[in-house]
């Protein structure tokens, strides 16, 4: 599958995967800060998100071949790897079958654990969205409000709308597919996939997804790791404390 991305700046490429029901977009203004710091950025829309093509297929395995094609489609020989939730996912069982594929790798608040479905107010607000009735984004905002109370999570939310054709709105999101393999977002990395490599996880302060009973886990399928907390920020800590967040990485990076 070949994946859309928006590519910034020369250099060593740094390849970035989001999370889920997000796209490459996301991380544009972080993007651009590492891109300054030399290096070629590359925002990746994964499968079935953003402007990437859609199948009804979807897993970790198949999110990572995609990333594979990706990198010998573009000549990627060797590349500096950050994946946040989902894409963290990705990235680990990535670096795990192409080792020697990374330079170092960075996974933004999520472990290789299971974790268990907890998007079903999301999924069915957005499922619920009736676009021949909604034809503003306002209008959106407000359907959604009734599932999901959040208003920034619905922002994060509504960056998947585009007008499919004047006056009409869409998802750039295959939401059929993500809700019937809806499942696999919170896979477990097999205990059995290691990566050897450089890493750097990073976690924020106010964030449940990586606790202190998952450093062991943590450390032995990626020996090589360091975890480091991210102040005053939850699970979106890139968007939260983008200040600390770049300093941890380019610490990292740069090491």
């Amino acid at each position: 599958m070949k994946l859309y991305a928006n590519v910034i700046g020369d250099g060593d490429p740094f390849v970035i995967l989001h999370g889920f029901l997000g796209m490459g977009d996301n991380w544009k203004t972080l993007g651009k800060k590492i891109a300054e710091q030399g290096y070629q950025v590359h925002l990746i829309d994964q499968r079935n998100h953003g402007r990437s093509p859609h199948s009804d297929e979807f897993d970790y395995s198949l999110l990572a071949q995609d990333l594979l094609e990706y990198c010998n489609d573009n000549d990627l020989d060797t590349i500096i790897l950050l994946g946040h939730s989902m894409g963290g996912k990705t990235a680990m069982f990535f670096a795990s079958q192409y080792p020697e594929l990374l330079r170092k790798m960075i996974i933004a608040d999520i472990g290789p654990k299971y974790y268990p479905l907890h998007h079903q107010d999301i999924l069915d607000g957005l499922a619920s969205l009736d676009f021949e009735v909604l034809k503003e984004r306002k209008d959106v905002d407000e359907a959604l409000s009734v599932y999901v109370r959040d208003a920034g999570v619905r922002l994060f939310l509504m960056k998947n709308l585009f007008w499919k054709q004047k006056g009409e709105l869409g998802l750039r999101i295959y939401l059929s597919a993500l809700i019937k393999k809806s499942s696999e977002i919170g896979a477990e990395l097999a205990k059995n996939l290691i990566f050897k490599g450089e890493t750097l996880f990073l976690k924020g302060s106010k964030s449940n997804y990586i606790l202190e009973e998952d450093v062991f886990r943590i450390t032995e399928q990626f020996p090589n790791s360091i975890i480091k907390e991210i102040s005053d920020a939850g699970h979106w800590l890139h968007a939260e404390n983008p200040t600390a967040f770049l300093n941890e990485l380019v610490a990292f990076v740069k090491m």
